[in-house]
């Protein structure tokens, strides 16, 4: 008889890869390239805690993609519960923090 495995929690990679899917809404860009993930730690016990910066700290859409990143974490395998917290240092500055697409996207040479 073959016993239920336990999917234990997910990768780093698992957690970065849903939120590249993850797009601010006012630019159409996934967080990952525009640079607003500062930091993914998962748990054993599956603990996803997510370090996140905004735009700007007047960003009117950062309890909106909280919650998307929440939403769209829960629904991972492996994933019992998801913190996201918002961090303003360093600032964030699309010319060392986006990706070259990004860059290029928004005019930044």
């Amino acid at each position: 008889m073959d016993a239920e495995v336990e999917p234990g929690p997910p990768t780093e990679e698992a957690v970065r890869a849903v939120l590249d899917t993850v797009e601010d809404p006012e630019l159409r860009m996934s967080i990952t390239e525009l640079g607003l993930v500062y930091g993914v730690e998962v748990d054993p016990e599956g603990m996803v805690t997510v370090d996140m910066t905004l735009t700007s700290p007047a960003c009117p859409v950062g309890p909106m993609l909280q919650g998307m990143i929440y939403h769209k974490l829960m629904q991972t395998p492996g994933v019992e519960d998801v913190e996201v917290n918002l961090v303003w240092n360093p600032p964030w500055d699309p010319r060392t923090m986006a990706s070259e697409d990004v860059k290029m996207a928004l005019g930044i040479w």
